[in-house]
């Protein structure tokens, strides 16, 4: 029989604007737990001294003792209640009382008084960051004309923010709601920054009740938000309290901390924000009357993810076929199509380890090298307007030496962080040229190395983190002695001059430099104060380093990553599977940062090797990989894909013939085919700077375009060579090996034999309409 619990057990009320939020929990025999809140009937005895929701909010009336007595099903639990206090109740503080009124009716935001340069002459601290600040604008700048002392209902604060007087931004308060009460209130008492006594003391922390729940769809749970101060006096805020989905097409919450489940399987997290002190709720909704039959296991990874899916209630598709599983590795390791050739042997092979040696065969050919290089060419910056293009070449032929060498990845991050030197010499030096602000290395190296993104913290304590602005001037202390030194030759060298602390950009004190939540760094035995950063991100306990490279690494070869954005890993946006978060991390770790070691783990995972078709139960599953998911072929890879596919290379200024889009290092080379695919223009440290989005615009490029249309017709290509040579069927077959690495269907044979057949006398042209037809399927364009 399910128990029926209520909390809190007890209950306070000190002031008449302070509320309680209650709780009503069924629990099961098995543990699983369900929210009644909503469910029960409450009542107050004697019904003088308080009032509740019907959703179990407790709002005072009158100072006195009762009870809260709950009603379900036949059954009765009572919650001693007490008010005290409503006629002397304690001073009002800013700091913890309006300033979360502030931050809940967007005062503080952005879009409001919260942006740097204020609103209509008032400006406030984004999110009240900065409450001290926000205290002396609201009470004291502008001769003290928002606040009124002698008549605290004339104050502008109280006025506009109710709209009893026309404001700007509307209504943000409603009249004589409590906090509209506790507003007044603060200004009769004076408008105090905040009070002295004791058990006002300032907030320190946060709890949540419930951290994690399970919820069926369509089911609700509420949570509740208890404040904390230096006294240990505990404090309901819920109503104050700040909500936020980080995955809305699950599960909703509204401004009341009630949260909603769709009807899509999956988990998601709440952040809880009050104050500068956030936490999250974990949901999870299983999918009902699911039969989850556990497959096979060909590593730790597919025990993870089948661990996670069962959860969930989710069944996994089946295994990719041979040819499917051939052209998503080729593209995803090498960014290159299979040849006829190579499909044919790999499918007619009957080796029962053929896909594990495939994998290592691949990792080991130059095209795996050029387009690794490649990408990180994008994250590293390597804009040759910016860094020169002497300093891009020197870039790519590290990144290939270091991908060729297959050298360790912490390594690299080593070189990386401590390069010194000619940036035009074989090296990361000219990250350093677009990085030549302490403040810009110090963001690009969080985001890149730990995936951090500490930019948040420049201004104002992090919105969903516990990163300062201490802690974002501590880091960028590390690259104070950074210098660009002009050579005899006109060339530029990156040069290391020691360095200093900086100045907090608020209290004008000197904060020492620090790695983030690390001590303060100790620089008596180092001349570059990088080497002691190197030191703390390449160190085993470090708590980012190896889980952002996994990250980068899984959303490469999985479409998706654990954690999304994937240079955005914190407490607030937990990974969609933790446990394998922690695993891959910790394997990076024992195989010395062996980029090639973990990446043939992940491709000989069975996950990876699953089928991109979906069954009833998987359909809408977007984040817990129970099926392959269809992936844009980034520019580069798509037009060497055509290319490949018509047997006609691109031509590229400047460039000998041959060359591979994927070994161009020119950032800059005029293509309209790579800004419509969304090359990158190197702008930024983020990945998100490449377009991943189909658009009309690509439709009709393939279509359409000039360029491809000559491809197909030229004289040389494979469509005329086919023409001279095959037969229709055998046309027919190889086009299908070329573009889609697989033989056709027979109602797919039929249909393009029309081509031949309505063309009877121009092979030609009819094997130009199946290759033309080919390029613009959706197949093609896509990797699953």
């Amino acid at each position: 029989m399910a128990e029926v619990r209520v909390s809190p057990p007890s209950l306070v009320l000190e002031s008449a604007e302070s509320s309680q939020q209650v709780l009503v929990t069924e629990i099961f025999p098995g543990g699983n737990r369900g929210d009644l809140s909503r469910s029960v009937l409450y009542e107050i005895t004697p019904p003088g001294i308080a009032t509740v929701s019907s959703h179990g909010l407790v709002r005072p009336l009158a100072d006195g003792i009762g009870n809260l007595v709950v009603n379900y099903q036949n059954q009765k639990f009572t919650v001693p209640l007490e008010v005290r206090k409503l006629k002397t109740p304690r001073s009002v503080s800013f700091r913890n009382e309006i300033v979360p009124i502030l931050t809940k009716a967007s005062c503080n935001s952005g879009g409001c008084h919260g942006k740097a340069e204020g609103q209509n002459g008032f400006k406030l601290s984004i999110f009240g960051y900065d409450a001290i600040a926000d205290h002396q604008a609201i009470a004291m700048q502008s001769r003290g004309r928002r606040i009124s002392l002698t008549s605290p209902r004339n104050s502008l604060l109280f006025l506009k923010g109710s709209a009893r007087t026309p404001h700007g931004g509307g209504r943000k308060i409603d009249p004589e709601s409590y906090r509209d009460q506790l507003l007044l209130r603060w200004i009769t008492e004076g408008a105090q920054f905040e009070s002295s006594t004791e058990e006002n003391g300032r907030i320190v922390g946060i709890e949540i009740e419930p951290k994690q729940q399970t919820l069926l769809a369509g089911k609700s749970q509420q949570i509740r938000v208890t404040a904390i101060d230096t006294a240990g006096n505990r404090r309901c805020v819920t109503t104050e309290a700040e909500y936020e989905s980080n995955a809305e097409s699950l599960v909703e919450v509204n401004e009341s901390g009630l949260v909603l489940a769709s009807n899509i399987p999956g988990e998601a997290a709440v952040l809880v924000r009050y104050l500068n002190y956030v936490t999250v709720c974990r949901i999870t909704m299983p999918q009902p009357d699911v039969q989850f039959e556990r497959p096979s296991e060909n590593n730790f990874i597919d025990g993870l993810v089948w661990d996670k899916l069962e959860r969930l209630r989710i069944e996994p598709s089946g295994l990719a076929g041979d040819s499917t599983f051939l052209r998503r590795v080729y593209l995803d390791t090498i960014g290159t199509l299979p040849t006829s050739d190579e499909t044919r042997h790999f499918l007619s092979s009957s080796d029962q380890d053929k896909r594990a040696k495939l994998i290592d065969v691949l990792l080991e050919r130059d095209e795996y090298v050029d387009y690794s290089t490649m990408r990180w060419l994008d994250i590293l910056r390597a804009d040759q307007l910016k860094i020169s293009p002497q300093g891009t070449v020197a870039m790519q032929r590290w990144l290939q030496r270091h991908f060729r060498e297959n050298r360790p990845f912490d390594q690299f991050a080593r070189e990386l962080l401590t390069v010194q030197g000619n940036t035009s010499a074989e090296g990361p030096g000219s990250f350093y040229k677009i990085l030549n602000k302490p403040d810009a290395a110090a963001q690009a190296v969080s985001q890149l190395l730990l995936g951090v993104r500490i930019e948040c913290a420049q201004c104002h304590h992090h919105p969903s983190e516990r990163w300062s602005q201490a802690d974002y001037v501590g880091l960028t202390g590390f690259f104070t002695g950074l210098k660009l030194k002009k050579l005899p030759n006109g060339e530029q060298a990156v040069i290391s001059l020691g360095g200093k602390d900086l100045p907090h950009p608020r209290t004008g004190e000197l904060v020492a430099t620090r790695a983030l939540g690390a001590a303060s760094a100790d620089f008596s035995k180092v001349s570059d104060r990088r080497q002691v950063l190197a030191d703390w991100v390449t160190a085993n306990d470090n708590p980012f380093f190896a889980k952002a490279i996994a990250n980068r690494l899984w959303a490469h070869y999985f479409g998706r990553g654990l954690v999304e954005p994937i240079d955005d890993i914190r407490e607030t946006n937990p990974a969609s599977n933790e446990a394998l978060m922690q695993a891959l991390a910790a394997h990076l770790r024992e195989t010395g940062y062996d980029i090639k070691a973990v990446t043939r783990t992940l491709l000989n995972s069975r996950v990876y090797q699953l089928s991109s078709k979906t069954n009833v139960s998987n359909e809408r599953d977007l984040q817990n990989f129970s099926h392959a998911a269809y992936k844009t072929l980034p520019a580069e890879v798509l037009l060497d894909a055509i290319c490949q596919s018509t047997g006609v290379n691109e031509k590229y200024n400047g460039w000998p013939d041959g060359y591979r889009a994927i070994q161009i290092w020119d950032n800059r080379m005029p293509s309209y085919f790579f800004r419509i695919f969304g090359r990158p223009v190197r702008a930024s440290v983020c990945e998100c700077e490449r377009s991943h989005q189909p658009s009309i615009s690509q439709a009709m490029h393939l279509l359409n375009s000039p360029e491809i249309a000559e491809k197909i017709n030229h004289r040389h290509g494979i469509a005329q060579k086919l023409a001279e040579t095959l037969s229709p069927n055998e046309i027919i077959d190889e086009l299908y090996l070329r573009t889609l690495s697989r033989f056709p269907l027979k109602n797919e044979k039929e249909l393009m034999r029309q081509a031949f057949t309505d063309l009877e006398e121009d092979h030609r042209a009819a094997t130009q309409d199946v290759l033309w037809a080919l390029l613009n399927s959706k197949e093609f364009v896509f990797n699953h």
